[in-house]
Formats: structure tokens, sequence, C-alpha cells
């Protein structure tokens, strides 16, 4: 059974970089036989946090709401592929994880940070690890960290330099993380019904 993961992307900014990323990540899980999707928050287009998906009555949450819910619910892991603003999460990415609860527990994350500069997002990753936790996720050791996103991707996500070596040398690892937990919280909630 190939993993169903979602790839969850956040910026809104006009020259996205950080973009290459997850496409890039997009087509290493495909090469490794998984079954990747990428949610890009600005094609979503969610509103700022009136109400969570959970507050609506059944049926009566917003098309696009009730559309990425079911695809929260069926997926097997999650990579949120996150830059850094002033030191921490992009709002765009927050808001859009923010409506929703219950449809993320006992499943992995993993995420994977990058910046223009050579800390490659390590705030923010930080952040995402308490907020994913709290979410009912299970925050995967291994983290991706890409500095200087402009010369480790070219537009089309590809690895270029030794930057983009370094990248492609990291992503097996993070990879196996995420697919070891996969693995064992699928089999798990096959055999024990979630306790809530």
């Amino acid at each position: 059974m190939a993993d169903r993961i979602l790839i969850f992307y956040g910026s809104y900014r006009s020259d996205r970089q950080g973009i290459r990323l997850a496409d890039y990540l997009v087509r290493s899980f495909r090469d490794r036989g998984a079954e990747p999707e990428l949610i890009d928050a600005k094609a979503v287009g969610l509103p700022m946090l009136d109400r969570m998906y959970k507050e609506y009555p059944a049926g009566e949450a917003p098309e696009a709401m009730e559309a990425l819910a079911a695809k929260i619910r069926t997926a097997d892991a999650f990579v949120f592929v996150t830059g850094e603003y002033n030191w921490g999460q992009q709002p765009g990415l927050k808001n859009l994880t923010d409506h929703f609860l219950e449809e993320w527990y006992w499943r992995p994350a993993a995420i994977a940070s990058y910046s223009a500069g050579r800390l490659a997002g390590a705030h923010a990753s930080v952040a995402w690890h308490g907020t994913l936790s709290e979410m009912g996720m299970v925050v995967v050791s291994s983290t991706l960290t890409v500095g200087g996103i402009g010369r480790t991707l070219d537009a089309e996500g590809r690895p270029t330099g030794d930057d983009g070596a370094a990248l492609s040398r990291s992503f097996p690892r993070f990879a196996d993380d995420l697919a070891w937990w996969t693995q064992a919280a699928r089999e798990q909630r096959a055999r024990v019904a979630p306790p809530y």
C-alpha cells in the first residue's frame, strides 16, 4: 500500500522560492513509491480563521474546507514545508492548519524548513514542532533544512550545486523516518480504535 502523504506549503508571497522545496518533495516521495499531493494554502484560499471545520453543522462548511478535511482524514502522513517569518511561522500555513483539529490525529508529520539565508528556517521548524504535536500529530525527529533555497533548487525544484547535492543526501533519512512512523501509525489504527 502506497503511503498517502499530504505536503503542505503556505507562502502567499508573489516571489515564492519555497515552492521549489515543496515540488522537490512531491517528486522525491513519488519516486519512492508514495502518493504525495501538494496542498498549497494560497491556492486553497481559506479565509482568516473564524470557524474551525468542526464548528460548522454537517454539510455546511465551505467547499474548499470540506474537500481538504476529507483529504486530511484519509492521508497517512503529512509534511509541512515552512519558511521563516521573523523567527516564526508563515501565517498562511498556520491559518490553514488551524482550521482543523481532530482530522490530524494519530498520524505522523515531518517538517521541512527553508530560508534564503544560512539558518534554513530553523526557528520556524522549532515553532512548528510544538504546534503539530499539540494538534495530535507525532512529529518525526528527522527534519529537512534548506538554507540558500535559491541556490539549492532551481525553478523546477531540482537540486543544483553542492547545496543541492547535500539536500539529495539528506532526503532519504528524512523519508525513511516518516515512512517508519507512517507504517507504525497505520498498523496501530487498524488494530486499536483511537481513544477519542
